[in-house]
């Protein structure tokens, strides 16, 4: 039977994942585009969660979060600390392509619009972000799709309850486990669909951009 309350779950966790994260990382892949001696040991921190075991991750996460909140109760096993968890492991997929697409303008626009006496602000909102849109939206695809399939982390902070952290790669756990295989099937063609359609998307623009950019 088709877990159709997880895949939702898992839906609702990659969407407000992407509402927070992008514009999050519109700006550090923004800074990040700009040459700095810091510019290296940021970049190796914000990659941490790419190489780092997620039940390290996920460690780390209920230490964080078994206290008492701000909102008043521990952010262990409930939505709030599993968006707060997806978001930061989803850092690196969302701020590299969009580091990328600042990167790939060209310096002589850049300064075009400095000469031109357009503000900081003015050539980042009516030059660089406009310039940087498929990088948005590649970082866009590349963190729903990985929101959707990530296990580990969501396994120890989240566990499993039944419609407020069971996300769909748990239920498809949870089928293997009872030998529900049709059902794990159904979820598994779901997601792997879904991460397909967003990787298609993710390199389809970004390597229009990246050959744009190497034409200007």
């Amino acid at each position: 039977m088709l877990d159709t309350q997880a895949i939702f779950l898992s839906l609702q966790l990659a969407f407000w994942t992407l509402v927070v994260l992008i514009p999050i990382g519109i700006w550090l892949g923004y800074q990040l585009a700009q040459a700095g001696p810091w510019k290296s040991w940021a970049e190796a921190a914000l990659a941490l969660p790419l190489v780092l075991p997620p039940t390290v991750l996920g460690y780390y996460f209920i230490v964080a979060f078994a206290g008492k909140s701000l909102f008043g109760e521990p952010l262990v096993f409930s939505f709030t600390g599993l968006l707060i968890a997806s978001i930061i492991v989803n850092l690196p997929f969302a701020i590299q392509p969009i580091q990328r697409a600042y990167e790939a303008i060209p310096t002589e626009i850049k300064e075009a619009a400095k000469v031109s006496g357009l503000s900081t602000w003015q050539r980042f909102r009516f030059i660089e972000l406009p310039l940087a849109w498929r990088g948005i939206l590649s970082g866009a695809a590349m963190t729903f799709a990985h929101t959707l399939g990530e296990f580990g982390v969501v396994l120890m902070v989240g566990g499993a309850i039944p419609g407020e952290t069971k996300t769909a790669s748990i239920a498809i756990y949870d089928k293997v486990q009872t030998f529900d295989s049709a059902g794990a099937s159904a979820l598994s063609v779901i997601l792997l669909l879904i991460s397909l359609v967003a990787i298609a998307i993710s390199y389809g623009v970004f390597g229009r951009n990246t050959a744009g950019a190497r034409r200007a």
